[in-house]
């Protein structure tokens, strides 16, 4: 079955950064673009009272959309672009076109003042259902976003790439997060910051005086955790300069933090298998909402 970098789009600046950015994902995947353009059905009552509205809305629509795409082939000529535009619910269309997708790329509008995303109701659910990793793209996202600074400080992507950042659990290793977070960093050609967030003993918030040494031997043992995980990886991909960063505190703050010089940051979504709501988890839920650059949500486990 062919594989597609897969990326929703509505019109929105925020799913047009995400076209963009899937383009040049795909370019260095070697694979296809697909562009999902989905149409959400009204009852017939309200179709009938708005036709003239959702026809110059649909007109709009498909004006934007085949814009967004002769601009892809265009700004992206190596690149096979094709189009889908199915009708039906927007997060059912969009799980659906990820069943054949590399990637699932959707667009999130920027928070302002914060710089991070708002994700909205289609794509929580989305994210939270699919199990082909799903990268959330803010609005006005850039190529010479993702690359580090020119030799005079202007943004440029001539430049090479900033870091990878992967959030790791080192209690909960899953190769498949990892093998996505080292596979991205070594299409880059950039180093993987992998970055491990844990907690001292509940006793130390409890009026017990702090006992360094022992504070000491937790964080030792921690580092030396991410380490071993790590090690196998590394003899693995032997051309991908690895930092590993283990430090008290809570993981979500800490790939917030390293979003701001990252090109993309990568966390996991555990899958469950409960009759409950699938969920995203309060960790990759935080960096989704706040992170500075592309997050890629790894379904796992």
């Amino acid at each position: 079955m062919p594989r597609y970098v897969t990326v929703g789009l509505d019109g929105s600046p925020e799913s047009r950064a995400a076209a963009e950015w899937a383009a040049r994902e795909a370019q260095l995947l070697g694979l296809p673009v697909r562009l999902v353009h989905v149409w959400e059905p009204v009852s017939e009552p309200i179709a009938q009272a708005q036709l003239r509205g959702a026809e110059a809305h649909r007109g709009w629509s498909q004006k934007v959309f085949h814009e967004a795409l002769e601009g892809l082939r265009l700004r992206h000529p190596g690149v096979e672009v094709t189009t889908e535009e199915p009708s039906g619910d927007p997060a059912e269309m969009l799980v659906k076109a990820a069943g054949d997708a590399e990637l699932l790329v959707l667009g999130s509008r920027a928070l302002g003042g914060v710089g991070g995303f708002l994700v909205g109701s289609v794509g929580l659910s989305v994210v939270a259902r699919v199990e082909r990793p799903v990268v959330l793209v803010r609005a006005l996202e850039q190529a010479a976003d993702e690359h580090e600074m020119d030799s005079v400080g202007i943004p440029s992507a001539a430049t090479a790439f900033r870091s990878v950042v992967l959030g790791l659990d080192t209690s909960h290793p899953d190769g498949r997060l990892i093998g996505f977070a080292f596979e991205a960093a070594r299409r880059r050609d950039t180093s993987l910051r992998v970055v491990h967030g844990w907690y001292p003993p509940a006793y130390f918030g409890y009026g017990v005086p702090v006992d360094a040494e022992l504070y000491g031997s937790l964080a030792v043992s921690q580092a030396a955790d991410l380490t071993d995980v790590l090690r196998g990886w590394r003899q693995e991909y032997p051309d991908v300069e690895v930092v590993e960063q283990s430090r008290a505190g809570g993981a979500a703050d800490m790939l917030v933090e390293a979003s701001q010089e990252a090109s993309l940051v990568v966390v996991g979504r555990r899958v469950r298998q409960t009759p409950l709501c699938p969920h995203i988890g309060h960790v990759t839920h935080a960096v989704l909402h706040h992170a500075t650059a592309p997050v890629a949500v790894v379904a796992h486990g």
